[in-house]
């Protein structure tokens, strides 16, 4: 790093502007803590990839990066905010971003630290952080382009939802469980075109699955 190497400008790069670019995006890591065994791994593949092409003299940028994580980042903070007998409703939108961003300000360097003690020879000079305005314009354009070819539309799916983070949360958060079950349905007693009520029944009905 005091050398300068790691960047394909650098001060002690060797790399040849003639030779064809080498370029691997990292997948940033989520910034809820720390990073665990699979970002090690994953980084030493990568690693292996960049040195090599550095090898070859080829002008070699891997970019570092750090994701804001939504969901994995309010899981985590609000558990720190239970044991402090508070909540994202007790504390309200604009205290809770404080206290949010505060938890990640803390959290970077945590992870940028071991991300540097595993070796990874990253770029550190372009580091992005996915709520960086550069990196959110980006999103926005991409997301834009996406719709104006018609890839990203409004449609009826079915999601999964999480009642304690009470919102909606991707596939890969879910772990299938399927089970046999009893699906329920409740008929309501409505008046008839004369104004009398409907004849009363069992107001549930079952019905057993296939």
């Amino acid at each position: 790093m005091a050398a300068d190497v790691f960047a394909p400008d650098g001060a002690g790069s060797r790399a040849d502007p003639t030779k064809e670019p080498f370029v691997i995006i990292q997948p940033p890591p989520n910034v809820t803590g720390s990073l665990h065994l699979g970002h090690a791994q994953r980084s030493t593949v990568e690693d292996l990839m960049v040195r090599h092409a550095r090898m070859q003299r080829r002008p070699t940028l891997w970019l570092p990066g750090l994701d804001h994580a939504s969901i994995a980042a309010q899981v985590v903070l609000d558990r720190i905010l239970a044991a402090e007998g508070e909540s994202r409703a007790s504390l309200g939108r604009e205290r809770y971003l404080e206290r949010m961003i505060e938890f990640v300000e803390a959290t970077k360097p945590v992870m940028l630290t071991q991300q540097r003690r595993v070796g990874a020879s990253l770029d550190w000079s372009r580091l992005r952080f996915t709520m960086d305005e550069v990196s959110a314009r980006a999103v926005r354009t991409s997301f834009r382009i996406l719709y104006e070819r018609g890839l990203a539309y409004r449609a009826e799916a079915l999601v999964n939802w999480c009642p304690g983070c009470r919102t909606s949360v991707s596939d890969l958060e879910v772990l299938a469980n399927p089970e046999q079950g009893t699906l329920w349905t409740v008929r309501y007693h409505l008046l008839d075109e004369a104004g009398h009520a409907a004849p009363r029944g069992d107001d549930r009905r079952r019905h057993d699955p296939p």
